[in-house]
């Protein structure tokens, strides 16, 4: 089969967006939320409290009175009378009056009738009583109830996959549990005759197979679930049931190799007799041999079968449908060495950063440490042929 429907890229992003928004309306569950990291937010999350639920001193010192100390000046201290202690965890239980203070630990709720701390490096204090030396205003070493997070105020996003910093803001508001969506299921074939598991015997002509654990543990990275359903020959038939079986099994269906339009590449004659083919190459080097499905309602991806080239495809098709709201890193680098490519193509090219350096690596999509041994990639548009050495270039990094 050749390639009957190669597009731009953004017509197949445009495809994978359409698989993400059906597949983000997928069955919800409450999971705890040592649990929740990487899982993505089923609804929007509003604060159930006030942060700092109280108004509390943000130093050492002494809690005071503010309009007790408006007179006082370097050469005419004001003196308050020391009325008591209260430390982070504890509370004070009585009032401020005229003329009095009390010392407080950073952390502490203020005292009542108190709107300022003074740190303790501020005053003299001999006995019970401190002496002042500046006047102090309202709020003053304070941060007041709420000024870091209002109740009822929206502080994450439905969709939103959660990272350890969300994680830490959902247990500053007291949440013990979070509704997420249920993992997606990843079904992960590798296919090919020359195809072997690692821990077989390599025999002449065969290769071990690096897609499928890469894709796997890809697909794991981004918080979802994989099902690796093994290595299957390049027969039709195989093709068929392992296609069959994934949609059946799993959310998505993504087969590596196969896919280049060859008389023995049979993914897109499989997809074409299960469900429709909407994508059969897309106008990119790397993967131009790039399959994008649907079968039984369900997204299959037939992903090229060289590394560096299964992998690209991946981070810029796949993972987008698999992330929430992710946003990949970039970074601005200038070009260790001059680059040349194909015009009328567009290229993304792995890089390795070396400091302020894009250092272009050129040993071949086929090459497996191509991909292993890069920090990210480089976009090269269609109209460019030359990229000169030193030019300043954005690296979209990969995840770690």
């Amino acid at each position: 089969m050749a390639f009957l429907n190669v597009v731009p890229l953004e017509e197949a992003l445009r495809i994978v967006d359409g698989f993400r928004e059906r597949l983000a309306r997928r069955e919800k569950e409450v999971v705890k939320l040592e649990e929740a990291l990487g899982r993505v937010l089923a609804e929007d999350v509003v604060s159930p409290m006030d942060v700092p639920p109280f108004d509390r001193a943000t130093v050492d010192g002494y809690a005071v009175r503010s309009r007790d100390t408006f007179m006082a000046g370097d050469g005419n201290p004001v003196e308050l009378r020391v009325i008591g202690e209260v430390n982070a965890g504890e509370t004070y239980g009585g009032e401020l009056g005229e003329g009095t203070c009390v010392y407080i630990s950073t952390g502490a709720p203020l005292p009542a009738g108190a709107d300022a701390v003074i740190q303790f490096e501020d005053v003299e204090r001999e006995g019970d009583v401190v002496r002042i030396y500046r006047p102090a205003y309202p709020g003053l070493g304070v941060m007041k109830r709420g000024s870091d997070l209002a109740k009822g105020e929206l502080i994450l996003r439905k969709g939103k996959r959660l990272t350890f910093k969300d994680t830490a803001l959902l247990s500053a508001v007291g949440m013990s549990e979070v509704s997420v969506l249920r993992k997606l299921r990843v079904a992960v074939v590798s296919t090919g005759n020359e195809v072997i598991l690692p821990g077989e015997k390599l025999s002449e002509g065969r290769i071990y197979d690096v897609n499928g654990r890469a894709v796997s543990d890809a697909v794991r990275s981004a918080g979802e679930e994989a099902v690796f359903l093994g290595v299957v020959r390049d027969s039709l038939k195989e093709i068929e049931e392992a296609i069959r079986r994934g949609a059946e099994c799993c959310d998505v269906v993504i087969l590596s190799g196969g896919a280049s339009g060859g008389t023995r590449d049979l993914t897109a004659k499989a997809v074409s007799k299960l469900g429709r083919v909407l994508v059969h190459g897309i106008a990119i080097q790397p993967g131009k041999p790039t399959i994008i499905g649907e079968v039984n309602g369900k997204p299959v991806f037939g992903l090229p079968g060289y590394p560096t080239s299964c992998l690209t495809n991946f981070t810029l098709l796949v993972m987008p449908l698999l992330s929430g709201d992710i946003r990949r890193e970039r970074a601005r680098k200038r070009l260790a060495h001059k680059v040349f490519s194909v015009k009328g193509r567009r290229q993304f090219l792995p890089v390795r950063i070396d400091g302020d350096k894009a250092i272009p690596i050129l040993k071949g999509s086929g090459a497996v440490t191509s991909f292993v041994s890069a920090d990210g990639f480089i976009e090269i548009p269609e109209n460019v042929e030359i990229l000169d050495e030193g030019e300043e270039v954005e690296v979209t990094l990969f995840g770690a």
